[in-house]
């Protein structure tokens, strides 16, 4: 009987599009030491997001692991210790600004890797160039052209038939849209974004899919208003807050995405749609996702006005 792999596990509670940045490392980490079982504590539905397309073997929640024990002065639970123990290798990308961390998991861990999820200035690329780079002690490399999830067949068909059920007709393309982000400075103006969705279905005749999670509402209602001062009656498709799995069949199904800096953009470029994202200038370098299907723009002209983002998705389309 064959010996089980080596288990790395790796910690990362980021929000979607951080750990989305890890997806790179997460599969040169699989390859180690001639395959390893890739653990990933993570927020649950993140870890099922990224353990249903096989990028990690195994997800755990970040919560259940304890690891805020290591913080403190108190002795580390046994469980918790073993639990490590167990892992011939682990990457914390977390903790890594706290001492006390630090020391006591690499007493627990000796050759762990511990790193901030976001590099500091002095890391001129983005972010998932440089959770690869910490890596480098072990000798771990990303290669040169990463592959978009793959998503399995039931993904696939859940979408299929959500989209169906919004009333998408199958033979015409379908631009997806998010309207949100993280903060408000990151979004898009939805004046803005409503002339580049009036032009691509004009001349396309696209259907518009607009995703709504639960923190988009105002924005998704001034695009709607937007859109009603563009044209009357133009059919909207709306998405409104699917579970992640879902979001993910419906980005990878659909022809184009346009969005702003956010999660959800970064799940449409990692799944291999022909997304183009609007950045605000402060974030663009660091932030651009490692999808070569994935066209970052810098919001604003000349770069990122309405024409050259219009003409962007018309040709993806």
């Amino acid at each position: 009987m064959a010996p089980e792999p080596p288990e790395i596990l790796v910690i990362h509670p980021g929000a979607l599009g951080d750990v989305l940045q890890a997806v790179p490392a997460l599969r040169a980490l699989g390859r180690l030491d001639g395959g390893s079982h890739v653990t990933l504590a993570a927020q649950p539905r993140l870890g099922r997001l990224l353990a249903g397309p096989a990028v990690v073997d195994e997800a755990l929640s970040f919560d259940g692991l304890g690891l805020e024990r290591l913080f403190a002065d108190e002795a580390v639970p046994a469980a918790l210790a073993a639990r490590l123990g167990r892992a011939g290798r682990v990457v914390s990308w977390f903790g890594a600004s706290a001492e006390r961390y630090r020391e006591r998991l690499r007493a627990l861990v000796p050759s762990a890797v511990i790193a901030p999820p976001v590099p500091d200035n002095s890391f001129p690329g983005p972010v998932w160039q440089h959770l690869l780079a910490t890596l480098a002690p072990w000798g771990v490399a990303g290669p040169a052209h990463v592959m978009p999830l793959a998503l399995c067949e039931a993904w696939r068909v859940r979408a299929r038939d959500a989209l169906a059920g919004l009333g998408a007709e199958p033979e015409r393309p379908i631009l997806a849209v998010h309207t949100g982000s993280g903060a408000a400075w990151k979004r898009w103006p939805a004046v803005d974004l409503a002339q580049v969705i009036e032009r691509a279905a004009l001349e396309t005749r696209c259907q518009v899919v607009v995703h709504e999670g639960p923190a988009d509402h105002e924005p998704a209602v001034e695009l709607r208003d937007a859109l009603r001062g563009e044209r009357a009656g133009r059919k909207i498709l709306r998405l409104i807050e699917p579970d992640l799995p879902l979001l993910a069949g419906v980005l990878q199904t659909s022809t184009a995405f346009v969005g702003a800096d956010s999660g959800v953009s970064h799940l449409a470029a990692a799944v291999g749609t022909a997304a183009v994202i609007l950045f605000p200038p402060a974030t663009r370098e660091r932030w651009a996702p490692w999808s070569s299907t994935a066209l970052p723009l810098v919001a604003g002209a000349p770069e990122g006005n309405v024409d050259r983002v219009a003409e962007a998705i018309i040709t993806r389309l």
